[in-house]
């Protein structure tokens, strides 16, 4: 091509097409991969053991072969390290010891937990590490791949490698967020304690209403929570609601006694987010101090008995 002539744009922002493989066939890895075929990458090999993980890699990546993990470090460029994050030590470790790692391979681990300092064993044997987590829930489905539309990762990687593990992260239709290495375990907390536990707390929810008579839990806690979540998100704890923000002990008192005759183990859990939440509402103003004191008895007693 005439030097006076360079490409089209999108040809010189396009990075080079990459065989793909996946370790490890749960909710993440088939999504991931099927993203990436979506942006004209081949996935060539995937790993899994159990009946799940064949059907999950049947029906997001059909005509891709179930093989050996060391063999799919073989056949492809990029391999997707999506195992959980217990095991992504002693894999890592177990896949540089056999040999199975190759010079210039691209490994990416989807774990929110790690950086790439995880991926030492394999780096020592020439591979090119990454970290991208997904900020997304997955069902193991094909919905998946298209929630990850806007979807955040969180992207670790050594300086040389940050536009690359940044450009794969765009072609999967996410949104690459830089998280360095020693902050990895403090996001990954953040992650676990708004979703993780939301789930947690939603699921507590029904099971009381469904206790009190509604026959219909979700129906009644979509557009309140929907709406929560909304206003936290736009004002933080400005948004604070409830008993709590505004200092009803008596209210909170009751709502501990009934919790304990119906649903004892709920009590440790209402107990502490009432805490908490006293101490932020006090913190922005919006729990009078005098009302707090008798709202914090209330909490020391529910918490003692």
């Amino acid at each position: 091509m005439n030097a006076s002539h360079p490409p089209p744009r999108s040809a010189r922002e396009r990075p080079a097409r990459l065989t793909v493989g996946v370790i490890g066939a749960g909710r993440v890895g088939p999504a991931l991969a099927a993203a990436l075929a979506l942006a004209g990458h081949q996935p060539v090999a995937a790993s899994g053991v159990s009946d799940a993980s064949r059907r999950r890699a049947a029906a997001l990546l059909p005509g891709v072969p179930l093989v050996e993990p060391a063999e799919v470090l073989q056949r492809a460029e990029l391999v997707l390290l999506t195992v959980p994050d217990d095991a992504l030590p002693g894999l890592v470790a177990g896949l540089a010891e056999t040999g199975a790692v190759r010079p210039g391979r691209l490994l990416a681990h989807t774990s929110g937990r790690y950086g790439t300092g995880v991926l030492e064993p394999a780096l020592r044997a020439g591979a090119l590490p990454l970290a991208l987590h997904p900020v997304m829930t997955f069902t193991g489905t094909p919905t998946d791949v298209q929630r990850l539309a806007g979807c955040s990762f969180g992207v670790t990687a050594p300086e040389e490698l940050r536009l690359a593990a940044e450009a794969l992260v765009i072609e999967m239709g996410g949104e690459p967020e830089w998280i360095a290495e020693e902050a990895r375990p403090l996001y990954h907390a953040a992650l676990a304690l708004g979703a993780n536990y939301l789930v947690t707390l939603v699921a507590q929810a029904e099971e009381l209403l469904r206790a009190a008579g509604v026959g219909a839990p979700d129906r009644m806690l979509g557009p309140l929570l929907g709406a929560a979540l909304d206003n936290a998100l736009r004002s933080g704890d400005a948004a604070l609601t409830g008993p709590v923000a505004r200092g009803d002990a008596g209210t909170v008192a009751a709502h501990i006694a009934e919790l304990r005759r119906h649903a004892p183990g709920t009590v440790a859990g209402y107990v502490a987010m009432a805490r908490t939440t006293a101490d932020r509402a006090l913190a922005h103003g919006l729990l009078r101090p005098e009302l707090a004191e008798d709202l914090l008895e209330v909490l020391s007693d529910g918490a003692a008995r």
